[in-house]
């Protein structure tokens, strides 16, 4: 198929060269000269490419196939365009359903490039790699025995994907490890759980979407559905990547009634589309608290962006990763195809996403919130017990009343559907969403 379509590109090539020729013997010189000259510029660089892939397949010091030397000048060429575009071939494209399908063999890590590193940005939950103890911020430095330094991260991937019981070794560094650490993972179907939902305080839904797959929005209108008591939403967005723009609009459009959700603008006028809301079944009261960080990108950026523009939620985190490219594929012949970007994502304000991400309303940096308790403030119904511990401690006879309560609490089990207060002094961004999750219920409540 490729030496098909170059034979019909060269033929063109040569066709256009005599053309031209033809019409700059025929044709003086008008207004129409910077045209011309474009064209004679565009052989100009055609001649220079193919004299140059005919120079390495003569030269070269090993032998080059064709096919392969076009495919990675046109791999080079795509990466080149910007860090979203790129040419797959039959190995890429056809596994490339596998990310918005929510199944698949591998480990379960949402990996990105940070100064040149393969990093963790988070496991996802009960998968491999979460068990196993693979962290965000943990930099991968060799996936087996193959080093990740200057690997794409789409060849990292595709390393790590595999059949389900094989074993992969990740040699990770780990900032308070003193030495790398190699961690052995056993792959398995990743079945990929969209939509997570937990209670905070019996009136706080908190909504953890992880990616923008197919499911989205279903599992939200599921949540929302099996809590009708609730009187704020939580959504945390932390670390997700991204991933369909329907299910990014759809989920907007849940708590929004009118307006343009986000809008793309491109080179042609096909790329030039907006995406409204629709008030049939929206929310528009329920107070909404997002969480963001640098690891939320592209659909978790059109998401925050558009609930901040509407004055529909506030955003409380860290500065988003700022991806609001759009990209489409084109398919070359049967198994190839092209990931090209046309186009750009903007907010109903009219704010632009691409490197300059979504910053948040109230900036939180990620950490733990240190708590203790002063056990010197005694309050009314410690009193009679507290007097009573003291006297048994003058008689002798003192029974350790902490140790009694911390043995029972060790023996309760944590509901995993429901936000402990532990795991809210260990992530200050979620801690502080809650807060103002509240006082936003308190001030709705006045309003009715």
């Amino acid at each position: 198929m490729i030496k098909k379509s170059k034979k019909i590109i060269l033929a063109g090539f040569f066709s256009t060269i005599t053309a031209t020729y033809l019409l700059g013997a025929s044709t003086p010189t008008t207004s129409n000269t910077d045209k011309e000259l474009s064209i004679t510029e565009r052989i100009e660089a055609y001649y220079k490419f193919t004299q140059i892939l005919n120079i390495i397949e003569k030269e070269y010091v090993d032998e080059v196939n064709t096919t392969t030397l076009v495919d990675k000048a046109l791999k080079g060429l795509m990466s080149n365009l910007d860090a979203h575009s790129n040419f797959m071939d039959t190995k890429a494209y056809k596994s490339l359903s596998v990310q918005t399908k929510g199944e698949f063999g591998g480990l379960g890590i949402s990996i990105g490039m940070r100064d040149g590193a393969l990093t963790v940005i988070a496991p996802l939950d009960g998968t491999p790699a979460f068990r196993a103890g693979i962290k965000a911020g943990d930099i991968i430095l060799k996936i087996d025995d193959k080093a990740t330094i200057g690997m794409s991260i789409d060849e990292s991937v595709s390393l790590m994907r595999g059949k389900p019981k094989t074993k992969v070794m990740l040699t990770i560094i780990r900032k308070e490890e003193a030495k790398p650490l190699q961690i052995e993972i056993v792959r398995d179907i990743i079945k990929i759980q969209s939509v997570y939902a937990k209670t905070i305080d019996d009136k706080i839904l908190y909504l953890h979407i992880t990616s923008f797959d197919q499911k989205v929005v279903e599992g939200v209108k599921e949540a929302l559905k099996a809590h009708p008591k609730t009187e704020g939403i939580l959504l945390d967005l932390r670390n997700n990547p991204g991933g369909l723009l329907s299910q990014a609009v759809g989920l907007v459009d849940l708590f929004v009634k009118k307006g343009t959700i986000v809008s793309q603008k491109g080179r042609t006028k096909e790329e030039n589309t907006e995406y409204k809301a629709h008030a049939e079944g929206s929310d528009v009261t329920t107070p909404i608290v997002v969480l963001v960080n640098g690891g939320s990108a592209s659909a978790s950026e059109i998401v925050s962006g558009a609930l901040q523009d509407f004055k529909r939620a506030i955003l409380v985190g860290e500065k988003t990763f700022g991806k609001g490219s759009v990209q489409i594929v084109m398919p070359i012949g049967d198994d190839e195809a092209l990931k090209l970007t046309v186009a750009r994502y903007y907010l109903p304000s009219g704010r632009t996403i691409q490197a300059k991400g979504v910053t948040p309303d109230i900036p939180v940096h990620l950490g733990k919130i240190e708590y203790k308790e002063n056990p010197l403030m005694l309050k009314e119904r410690d009193l009679k017990k507290h007097l009573e511990s003291e006297l048994q401690k003058l008689d002798g006879n003192q029974t350790d009343l902490n140790t009694t309560s911390s043995q029972e609490s060790n023996t309760t089990k944590v509901d995993e559907n429901i936000i402990t207060e532990e795991q809210r002094y260990n992530d200050a961004q979620l801690k502080s969403g809650i807060d103002i999750l509240k006082a936003l219920i308190i001030t709705n409540k006045g309003q009715k």
